[in-house]
């Protein structure tokens, strides 16, 4: 799969980036409309921190540990569970990497 944004990323089948230095906020952009989100506000503070999260850590926070991040940066009404999924329908863990230019967290399907 190849994205049509100003530099041309080269993504796996899956659509996850091959290299997570070829993201940028349009590219984020565009691999969340082709997952069928628009990100809003609420989208850009979950990226921004799991983006931050996986520099210090080198991986992506496992569910119970993105949740806590979530609450403790933005209050119990974003930091739970239920409003992740609305955000990110579905699996949130695997489009948050996804749109954030991460790696495909493990036991993702």
């Amino acid at each position: 799969m190849v994205l049509a944004v100003t530099s041309n990323p080269k993504t796996d089948k899956e659509g996850f980036l091959r290299n997570t230095g070829d993201w940028n906020p349009a590219i984020a952009e565009r691999l969340a409309e082709l997952d069928g989100i628009t990100l809003t506000d609420d989208h850009w503070e979950v990226i921004h921190l799991v983006r931050d999260y996986y520099q210090n850590y080198r991986l992506f926070p496992a569910n119970r540990v993105l949740v806590t991040k979530v609450r403790e940066a933005y209050g119990d009404s974003k930091g739970n569970s239920i409003h992740l999924m609305k955000l990110f329908t579905g699996k949130p863990a695997k489009h948050i990497a996804k749109i954030a230019g991460l790696p495909k967290p493990p036991n993702c399907d």
